[in-house]
């Protein structure tokens, strides 16, 4: 620790208060309310390593003026309930390895600069609906036990969740993500619901346990994650990486302006991809998927080398770049072959075989 610990006992971590060389919670009623009332708005908060009750944490946020500047609470473990809604933190907070034993509520909170959660654990709710971080939100390694509510949050530079788990339901519906967001390595334990949101995302190597609802504007990689139940991700004015993303369930792929690669995803459930407006599809190589339905997209530039299933795949009002000789250049023949023998209406086929139908 880099902090001086106090001297009430050697179990305890919490920093020592000058003059008294105790922490918080262990001064005399007295000293304690001395060192409150020398609290203002604005100043540095510091209470790393100490164990915070309810009553305490509100008796600090009270001499703060609900309006702490720099506020260092790396360690801290809350037993009671953290109700720290509406507040504005002036200046960078740091929670890293805080515990948090009963419900940790920032709801409609404002932190000035950057948070940093890196470690946290949180054994019951937690709830950052409609905060405002203006810096960067750091929930690496963090672990939620139970629901976890981002919705209608924004976040100024972004937000990093690299190998968090979350355990419970999570929403970040109506979140802003600035410059982006990253779940790298994430669990999702329950079901996901990341409805309507804007900025970039990175799911790669996540591993969503239960369904997963995912609806952005902007970019979203989810390549090499996992989905065992139902996977439906929607995508606008961007892009769609899911190079050998791996679903046991329903995969439902809806793009609006957007580009999406499927190379090697392994698709074990239904599988649709349906686009609006310029999208595109740009590869199907080394696709594993039985049953792969394709509607109103461009695939000029889609490669299908290596497509495991060609006789599964199913295409509605798709379009083609074509040769001088009128075909797609580079369709593989088992696609070819499986669309020249089935029988199906003309807006289905290849644009020379809707012509040979129609004489």
């Amino acid at each position: 620790m880099d902090w001086v610990t106090c001297t009430h006992s050697a179990a305890c971590t919490g920093i020592a208060r000058r003059p008294y060389g105790l922490c918080l919670p262990h001064l005399h009623p007295d000293d304690l309310t001395a060192t409150l009332a020398e609290m203002t708005p604005g100043r540095l908060l510091d209470l790393r390593g100490t164990v915070l009750g309810g009553d305490l944490l509100t008796r600090v946020a009270e001499a703060n003026g609900r309006r702490p500047g720099r506020t260092r609470l790396d360690r801290v473990r809350f037993t009671g309930d953290v109700r720290l809604a509406e507040m504005t933190f002036a200046g960078d907070v740091s929670l890293d390895g805080a515990v948090f034993e009963r419900l940790a509520s920032f709801f409609g909170s404002r932190f000035e600069g950057n948070v940093s959660l890196a470690g946290a654990r949180f054994a019951r709710e937690l709830s950052f609906h409609g905060v405002e971080v203006r810096g960067h939100l750091s929930l690496d390694r963090a672990v939620m036990a139970r629901d976890a509510l981002f919705s209608q949050a924004g976040f100024g530079h972004g937000m990093s969740c690299e190998r968090a788990r979350f355990d419970g339901f999570a929403t970040f519906d109506g979140a802003r993500l600035g410059d982006g967001a990253t779940f790298r390595g994430a669990r999702f334990g329950r079901t996901l619901s990341f409805r309507k949101v804007r900025g970039g995302v990175l799911f790669e190597a996540a591993h969503f346990a239960a369904d997963a609802y995912l609806s952005v504007t902007g970019r979203l990689s989810a390549a090499r994650a996992r989905a065992d139940g139902t996977l439906d991700v929607s995508v606008s004015d961007g892009g769609a990486d899911l190079r050998r993303l791996e679903v046991v369930g329903a995969t439902t792929l809806r793009l609006a302006d957007a580009r999406a690669d499927l190379e090697g995803a392994v698709l074990r459930g239904p599988a649709t991809v349906t686009g609006r407006g310029r999208s595109a599809l740009i590869s199907l190589r080394q696709v594993d998927a039985p049953s792969l339905a394709l509607h109103g997209l461009d695939l000029s530039a889609c490669g299908f080398a290596g497509l495991v299933h060609p006789a599964g795949v199913r295409l509605k009002e798709c379009r083609f770049g074509l040769s001088a000789r009128g075909m797609r250049e580079g369709v593989r023949t088992p696609v070819r072959r499986w669309l020249s023998r089935r029988s199906a209406p003309a807006d289905d086929l290849l644009p020379e075989q809707a012509v040979s139908r129609a004489e």
